[in-house]
Parts: structure tokens; sequence; C-alpha cells
């Protein structure tokens, strides 16, 4: 009985704070698309069958559907939620119709319709953590090292107590959570540091050592450690303007760590198991929910950046592989031919289906169903 509540609490929170993300990522195409002048036939939050709409003034539908994983925004010659051209209907149209179709817009507003979905996403990303900062405060912690381990990678490589920590990897260090990010980003890689002791800089190269330990959420998970500890961390308050800096060098920060993140799964650098599917994300969401409304709104920035760079991969259905399809219409001076994008369209789809497949499949081995 407690199961079933737990998944039903984790169902439902999971569905809240992705439609809400999703409704601002299609706004975003259906804002700019308005702006363009485009008519949009439809905004529909999930797929398959309509549950309840109803029509606005300009005659969208408006409409949540029965499968809340996603959602889609028709646009006027549209033959689908993916965006592809209707021909037939396109070259029926009359004059008057040729003004609100998509398909027949020039490139450049094609393309800023198709970017404004992701765009949004990271609009919002900004905002939440924007007012994440202003009403809560930044959790700092200065990079002075506290205990070192015995044993540990930092005792190997001489760190002492009151080291302070100028870089790492590369990067400057202002704040001991971004050590925190790095070691965990590079679990048993080389990584190269600058430490000051005592008005002294002392450089060289240490690498994490591997260990399991446990998220904010008590999952278990597998990430690099040194063996230092820092000290007391607190929350400092912002005011808005900076709170705003902060929102925006936060959401570049968790954006080019992700990517980072990605390109090591791809080059087996870090494991693949680590690649989520709507299980885990839904998993993740009850917990979120659980531990109260901060944690609900950096989850919801987290996985609203996710969203917005994943639809930027150029892969054909997502919005980057639109854009990579006008890059190349721009590049040639016309457009590819229609059977290339038609075979664009279901590699990607096929590899969108792999995808889901094997994160469902992580999924799965992190619940212990095999």
């Amino acid at each position: 009985m407690e199961l079933a509540s737990d998944f039903f609490h984790s169902f439902l929170s999971f569905i809240l704070i992705i439609s809400v993300i999703v409704f601002i990522h299609e706004f975003g195409h259906y804002y700019v698309a308005k702006l363009c002048g485009v008519r949009v036939e439809a905004f529909s939050i999930g797929f398959g069958p309509e549950i309840y709409g109803w029509f606005d003034k300009d005659k969208t539908r408006w409409k949540i559907s029965a499968f809340p994983l996603g959602g889609y925004v028709k646009m006027f010659g549209d033959v689908g939620e993916a965006s592809t051209p209707d021909k037939k209907k396109l070259e029926k149209l009359s004059k008057e119709e040729r003004r609100y179709a998509f398909h027949l817009k020039p490139l450049r507003q094609k393309a800023a319709i198709v970017s404004a979905g992701p765009a949004a996403n990271f609009i919002l990303a900004i905002v939440i953590l924007s007012i994440f900062f202003l009403y809560y405060g930044r959790p700092e912690t200065l990079p002075v090292v506290g205990d070192v381990m015995a044993g540990s990678a930092a005792d190997q490589a001489g760190f002492k107590k009151d080291d302070v920590i100028v870089e790492l990897d590369g990067q400057k260090i202002e704040r001991f959570e971004q050590i925190q990010r790095i070691v965990s980003l590079n679990p048993g890689l080389p990584l190269d540091y600058v430490i000051d002791r005592n008005g002294n800089l002392i450089t060289g190269s240490l690498t994490p050592i591997l260990v399991e330990t446990t998220d904010i959420f008590g999952n278990k998970i597998v990430a690099g450690r040194l063996g230092i500890t820092s000290g007391k961390v607190q929350h400092v308050k912002m005011d808005l303007a900076t709170a705003i800096v902060a929102g925006f060098t936060e959401t570049y920060n968790i954006s080019v760590n992700t990517l980072k993140a990605v390109g090591q799964m791809i080059t087996g650098q870090r494991s693949a198991d680590d690649l989520s599917g709507i299980l885990r994300i839904g998993k993740y969401s009850g917990q979120a929910a659980e531990k109260g409304f901060s944690t609900i709104l950096w989850f919801m920035a987290v996985l609203s950046i996710n969203l917005g760079l994943i639809n930027l991969f150029p892969i054909p259905m997502l919005d980057g592989g639109h854009l990579l399809y006008y890059a190349v219409e721009a590049a040639r001076g016309r457009p590819l031919a229609e059977k290339v994008q038609e075979y664009g369209f279901r590699f990607g789809l096929v590899l969108l289906i792999t995808l889901m497949v094997f994160a469902t499949f992580n999924d799965l081995k992190y619940f212990n169903i095999f």
C-alpha cells in the first residue's frame, strides 16, 4: 500500500512539474509564431487523444491530451505534431492564406520560432534560479581545505589544512561548491590544481577516488572524491540585480556541466548508466516535492535546462534537427531534398526511441527489476 502511495505521489509530482516546463517550452514556440504572423491551429500539453480543450478567439485549439510526457504546437501548414509540411495543402492555399503558413515564412522567422522553445526553457531556469537566490540565498563555502582524509587523493597530493584551492581543472575557484561540481563530473580522471599555501602557489595534479555516495534525495551514486572537508555552509542573501546575475551564471554552469557529462558518456569516460529515463525522473520529482518548495524550484530549473539542451541537439524530430536543416538551407541557398529530410526524420525517430528504451532499461536496473 505504501509503495503504491509513493508511486502515485511521484507520478503526480512528475506530471505537474513536467507539464509546467513543457508548457513554457511550447509557449515559446507559440508566442514567437504569433509575432511572426503564423496561425497556430493547436497547442497541446501531452500527446494522443484529447481529454479536454477549448478554442480561443484566434481559433487555436488549446488542449490537454492523454499522454502527458511532452507537448506540441501545430501550426498552419503542418501535417502533424512533428511540424512536417503538408505539401498538398500548401500548394492549394490562397494568397491570403499563404501569409499565415509557417513553412512559407522566411528562413530567419522559421529559425526564430523553432529556437524560441529551448530559449523559453533557459529563461524559465534563469527566472527560477534568480527567485531561489533572492529568497533563499546561494549556498556558499570558501574554497579552504578543512580536514584531509588519510589515504585520500588530496592526502596523496600533499594537501594540508587551511590550503586555499585557487584553480582546479583549469577553472578559477571561488566557492567550495565549484570543487564538488568539478570532482563529481570527473570521476577517476586526473585534475590539475593550484593551491595557495601561506601566500605560496603550489601546482600539481591529482585523481579523485571513485566512491559510492548518496545525493540529496538519498539515492546511491558513484562519484569522485578528493577527501577534503570544508567549513560550514552559509546562505548568502542577494539583492534583485545580484540574484538575476547569479541566475544567469548558474544556468550557464549547469548547461556546460550537463553537456560535459553527455560528452563523457559518448567518449566512454562516464558510464551510460547515468542516463535517466522517465521512471527515475518521476522518482526524483516525488523526492523533490517531499523536500519542500525550495528543492522543487531547483529541480524544475535543472529539468528545464536539460529539456532546452536536449531539444537543441541536432537530431531530426527535435528543434535542433529543424535548425540544422535551416542552416544547411541557408548555406546551400535551397532546402534539402524532400527524400533526404524524410530519411533524416525517420533516423531521428529511431534514435529517439532507442535512447528512450535505453534510458528506461537503465531505470529498471536502477530499481533492481533486473
